[in-house]
């Protein structure tokens, strides 16, 4: 009897603690799940983070004897171009003539971001890559098949999508540079990387400060490894440093196109 009732003792303690490892077990397992739920959830948003502004070093414009370009001198709706954030990657800078507003744009890779609109004393002053979203077509000094265009588009068979736009002739693409290059025409399938500014009151003098956007630059480097080695040298993936040049595109390039 009395061995009866210690076997029966043994076994309802041996199952007690079969039953804490078994809990024990299942709690482990389930943090070990809840934290690879977590590293996904983290993972899937990682756009929060991709999403905000890149900073490639501050660098002040200036003109073509060295001097801080000014603000004030710069004509409304004209081309003008400088280099960054690497010696090889055009920038336009635009002067749009009237105030551009904050935009909410997305990548191609569906990373939401706000644009934060133009600077300068009219918030009219705006720089936006001069890569292509498409074929990654560029100014070169030699052809520009990519500029801004006062006005609408005149060739029919290119109508355009609004007036004052930045037209790439290669595929067609047209970007509004009011509102973050926002694609509103052609394949494209991103708005041009904007590149942010800061305008100096006092001085009336801007800086290149950083990126927004779809960056584009690998793909471009890759494609035009060997051209861009004899258009550059072997600075053309250097940072910009300190300063860089700016120019109106129709001095840069010879043969800038027009559709």
């Amino acid at each position: 009897m009395r061995f009866t009732a210690g076997l029966a003792m043994f076994m309802a303690i041996v199952s007690t603690q079969r039953g804490l490892q078994m809990d024990r077990r299942e709690f482990v397992e389930s943090c070990a799940l809840g934290a690879g739920s977590l590293a996904a959830t983290l993972a899937s948003n990682a756009w929060a983070v991709d999403a905000k502004p890149r900073s490639h070093g501050r660098v002040l414009l200036v003109d073509e004897l060295g001097k801080p370009l000014k603000a004030a001198g710069l004509r409304a709706q004209t081309n003008y171009l400088f280099h960054y954030p690497f010696e090889a990657t055009p920038v336009f800078l635009l002067d749009l003539g009237k105030a551009a507003a904050a935009t909410q744009l997305v990548t191609r890779d569906k990373q939401p971001y706000q644009w934060p609109g133009g600077v300068g004393p009219r918030r009219s002053l705006v720089a936006f890559s001069a890569i292509c979203a498409h074929k990654l077509v560029y100014p070169t000094k030699d052809l520009s098949f990519i500029s801004f265009r006062k006005g609408a588009a005149v060739n029919p068979q290119t109508p355009s999508k609004g007036s004052d736009l930045i037209h790439c002739c290669a595929d067609h693409s047209q970007y509004d540079p009011a509102r973050g290059a926002q694609v509103l025409a052609g394949p494209a399938e991103q708005p041009l990387c904007a590149v942010l500014l800061e305008h100096d009151a006092k001085t009336d003098q801007l800086t290149a400060t950083g990126t927004l956007g779809g960056e584009l630059f690998d793909d471009f480097f890759k494609k035009y490894e060997m051209k861009l080695s004899l258009e550059v040298g072997p600075n053309a993936k250097q940072a910009v440093l300190q300063q860089s040049t700016v120019r109106e595109l129709d001095q840069y390039c010879r043969n800038p196109v027009r559709c």
